[in-house]
């Protein structure tokens, strides 16, 4: 195989950088880099499989690295420490939980009905992933770190103002009770999950 200057080429199937360092016999395989937004989700995806798998004592950097592919240096450009993965793993649920908001509100249902595959869709997450409570309720979440416990009362805060429009739309309709105000419905929405 014939190398210019500075020619390389990538492996479609390995996501491998192929790359001459101007030597006929000297070729390095670099693992494809990818965009920040990339990496961080497949390490938060990575980190909630260590929890799910090995609970989570079983989660640092070294084995999330492991997971990814990646050495933990390469870990360690994108978060600080356990404590930031954790914070990554939070985003994440946010995530899943907001989009399965946006699904079910688009539907053409009755505000009931839509309340309903909410709390199915939430209970799927759960039962499918024992991952989630695991770090919600973990020393690193609810054990004194100020900003992990902002960040799930955060997390909590978008749920209830989710399911309080919701419950609002059905009042409106008179689908609804109006006696409450939605927000304490939609508190006790989440209680049933």
């Amino acid at each position: 195989m014939r190398w210019r200057k500075q020619h390389h080429f990538i492996d479609k199937i390995t996501d491998f950088y192929y790359v001459n360092l101007n030597s006929p016999n000297f070729i390095v395989m670099v693992k494809k880099r990818l965009k920040t937004v990339i990496r961080h989700d497949q390490i938060a995806e990575a980190a909630l499989d260590i929890v799910r798998s090995e609970g989570i004592r079983g989660l640092n950097v070294a084995a999330v690295a492991e997971k990814v592919g990646l050495v933990p240096s390469a870990v360690y450009r994108h978060f600080k420490n356990k404590r930031e993965i954790v914070g990554a793993v939070l985003e994440l649920i946010r995530t899943r939980l907001n989009q399965h908001y946006q699904e079910v509100i688009q539907q053409n249902l009755e505000p009931v009905e839509k309340l309903n595959l909410l709390l199915i869709r939430h209970v799927e997450l759960l039962g499918s992933n024992n991952a989630i409570p695991r770090i919600i309720f973990s020393e690193e979440v609810l054990g004194g770190i100020p900003e992990k416990q902002q960040q799930l009362y955060d997390i909590i805060r978008d749920v209830i103002r989710n399911v309080a429009v919701i419950v609002t739309e059905g009042q409106n309709k008179g689908t609804l009770r109006r006696d409450l105000p939605a927000e304490n419905i939609a508190v006790s929405f989440l209680g049933s999950d």
